[in-house]
C-alpha cells in the first residue's frame, strides 16, 4: 500500500493492510525511525484476554478505502501499580480479513503485501510508556513507543493511547498508524512507482486496537 500524502498513520498487528491516511478518534500517530532496546520492566504480569480483545484496520487508496479485522495470537503487559511498564503482542497475520472485499483480503495475504505464508505473525514490543500532560479521564493519557516487526523487519513506532489499570485488569485503546513501505510493502506506492494514477495506494494504514489484559494467576 502507499502514501499519497498521515495516521496521510495500529496499524496494525500487524496487522496489516493500507491506503490513504484517515483521521482517527484517538488522534495522529508519529512513527519513529529507529528501534529501541526494551529495558527490564518492573511490576506484575497481565495476560491478554484474546476473546475480549479486538484489532481493526483501515486502509485507503485514491479511489476508496478498505477495512477489516485481525486477531492477537498472544500478548502480555507488565504494570507497576497503575502504570504499564512493558508489553509484548503477537499478531496472527493468518487471521487478516478484509470485511468489505474478500478478493482484496486474499491479495493482502500474498507477497505483494504481507506474505503471510512466509511471515504468519507480526509482533509489537513496548519500549516505553510516557504519560501525557493534563490528560483527562477516558481520553488519551499516554504515549506508547515500541518495536513493530512485520515481514521480519523491525521499526520503532510511537502512538497515543488510552490506558487504564484497575482491579486487576488493564485496558488499552489506540489507533496505530503504520507506514507499510518501512516493512518492504511497496505495492502501488506512488513514492516508488510512477504514473499509477487512481491505482495508487496510500503508504499508511491504521490499526485500531482495544485490548483487555488480566493479572496473571500466581
Amino acid at each position: 500500500m502507499k502514501k499519497n500524502t498521515l495516521f496521510a498513520a495500529v496499524a496494525a498487528i500487524a496487522i496489516f493492510a493500507s491506503f490513504k491516511t484517515m483521521p482517527s478518534e484517538t488522534g495522529n500517530m508519529a512513527a519513529a525511525d529507529t528501534t529501541e532496546v526494551v529495558p527490564p520492566a518492573k511490576g506484575k504480569t497481565y495476560q491478554v484476554i484474546l476473546d475480549k480483545s479486538e484489532l481493526k484496520w483501515k486502509a485507503a487508496k485514491v479511489v476508496g478505502e478498505h477495512y477489516g479485522t485481525l486477531r492477537l495470537k498472544s500478548g502480555e503487559l507488565t504494570a507497576d501499580k497503575s502504570k504499564v511498564t512493558a508489553g509484548t503482542f503477537v499478531i496472527d497475520m493468518t487471521s487478516l480479513v478484509c470485511t468489505d472485499n474478500a478478493k482484496v483480503g486474499a491479495h493482502l495475504l500474498n507477497d505483494d503485501f504481507f506474505d503471510v505464508p512466509k511471515y504468519p505473525t507480526a509482533t509489537f514490543k513496548i519500549t516505553s510508556v510516557k504519560p501525557l500532560a493534563n490528560a483527562v479521564a477516558g481520553q488519551l493519557n499516554y504515549n506508547v513507543t515500541g518495536n513493530m516487526t512485520i515481514k521480519g523487519i523491525t521499526n520503532a513506532i510511537t502512538f497515543p493511547a488510552i490506558i487504564a489499570v484497575r482491579e486487576g485488569v488493564v485496558t488499552t485503546k489506540a489507533d496505530v498508524v503504520i507506514d507499510r513501505t518501512k516493512f518492504d510493502i511497496k505495492y502501488r506506492s506512488s513514492n516508488f512507482f510512477e504514473d499509477l494514477g487512481n491505482k495508487a495506494i496510500n503508504d499508511e494504514f491504521i490499526v485500531s486496537l482495544d485490548v483487555v489484559a488480566q493479572k496473571a494467576a500466581i
